[in-house]
Parts: C-alpha cells; sequence; structure tokens
C-alpha cells in the first residue's frame, strides 16, 4: 500500500527566522507570529483532508503540527529524521557572523557546493538521505488512500522531496515559513509536485537556506 498524496509543510516562524539566525537543530519555540501562521495554514490543510500527521520533534514543527491536529481530531507521529540540518557551531549565527569564523564554507554553502554547516554539521546530501528515506516509508507504510502531512523544516523539507523525486534541489526554491507543498502519486506509479509553497495570507516572504 503507498499514500495517494504527501504534504510537506513548513513550521511556522521563530525568532531565529525573524532574525537571520542559523537554527539547525537548536530547539527554537514557534514566535507569535508563527503561532498564528500555524493556526492559519492549518485551517487551510485541514480541507485537503489529511489521514495522518507526522512531524519532526523540534518544537517549532511539532507545535505546527499540533495547530492541524487540533483542527481535525489526528494524532501526531514523531520522527527525528525529519529534523532541520544540523548546523554544528553555526547555531544562533547570522550568516555575516557565519562568515567572520568560516568564510570559505559559508561561500561554498551559497554557490549551493555539497559542504558541511561548520566543522560539526551535515552535509546537504546527508539530510537529503535521510528525510527522503523517512518519505518513502512513511507513504508506504500508509493506505492507499491516505493524505499525509510531514510537518518539518525549510531545507530539509526542499532537499528531501528534491531526492524523493530524484532531481537537484537547487531546482526547487526556498521553503517559506509555514509553507506547503503538495505531492502526488501519480496512476503510474511516480510522485510530482502538485502545488509548491502554498501559504495562508499570515505567511511572510522568507526563505530556508538560513536553516
Amino acid at each position: 500500500m503507498t499514500a495517494r498524496r504527501l504534504i510537506v509543510w513548513r513550521h511556522g516562524r521563530t525568532e531565529w527566522n525573524a532574525t537571520g539566525r542559523y537554527q539547525g537543530q537548536a530547539d527554537i519555540p514557534l514566535d507569535e507570529l508563527g503561532q498564528r501562521q500555524a493556526a492559519a495554514a492549518a485551517k487551510m490543510i485541514k480541507d485537503l483532508e489529511p489521514t495522518a500527521i507526522v512531524a519532526s520533534d523540534l518544537s517549532r514543527a511539532a507545535a505546527t503540527a499540533q495547530a492541524l491536529a487540533a483542527e481535525t481530531g489526528l494524532t501526531v507521529v514523531h520522527d527525528q529524521r525529519l529534523r532541520e540540518i544540523h548546523v554544528g557551531s553555526w547555531e544562533g549565527l547570522t550568516v555575516d557572523q557565519a562568515r567572520e569564523v568560516d568564510p570559505e564554507s559559508v561561500e561554498a554553502v551559497a554557490k549551493g557546493l555539497d559542504v558541511r554547516r561548520s566543522p560539526t554539521g551535515e552535509l546537504t546530501s546527508e539530510v537529503a538521505a535521510r528525510v527522503a528515506a523517512a518519505f518513502s516509508e512513511i507513504v508506504e507504510r500508509a493506505d492507499d488512500e491516505a493524505v499525509v502531512v510531514a510537518t518539518m523544516h525549510g531545507l530539509a523539507g526542499r532537499v528531501g522531496i528534491a531526492e524523493f523525486l530524484g532531481i537537484d534541489h537547487t531546482a526547487l526554491g526556498g521553503l517559506r515559513n509555514c509553507a506547503w507543498v503538495i505531492l502526488d502519486r501519480h496512476p503510474l506509479g511516480h510522485w510530482y509536485i502538485a502545488n509548491y509553497n502554498l501559504q495562508a495570507e499570515l505567511s511572510v516572504p522568507d526563505d530556508d537556506r538560513v536553516a
């Protein structure tokens, strides 16, 4: 059995999103706007008739998922594989601050090269592999008519989608805070992007590259 739809939903805004700081796997909660974004988006995603919710265990994603759970009555299942890219010692730094301590790596990341975000961080390819593996397992264990929502993070979501579809992640734009992507399963079995970066009105322009 395989789900017919996978909705990848990025968490609402945090204070570190607003100030342009690398979050990685630091457990930063939603700010007040992020909470309102999650509530507004949840009302729209509810209309897509989700049958299951899976979420990263980091609080910003978990709280976003819980907004949908409150609308649908579904239970959130947490999966650590949906966590954001680990940025190591860059956590809490702005891009300019990270550039001061590790200019070559920051420049390489800006060019789309697969380098570690700080000496103790992850490679983009490592994140893509773990997230795509999670997506595959999630949809394969679901019923044929299931609509699964994976509530997670910007960069991890984008590169995971690309790996899952077998495309280059640089072909996809950044996922905005509380935006979602609809992936549908074609009758012939392959998956495709039906909609990308859908948002409720409260969402604000943002990019996932400062993860």
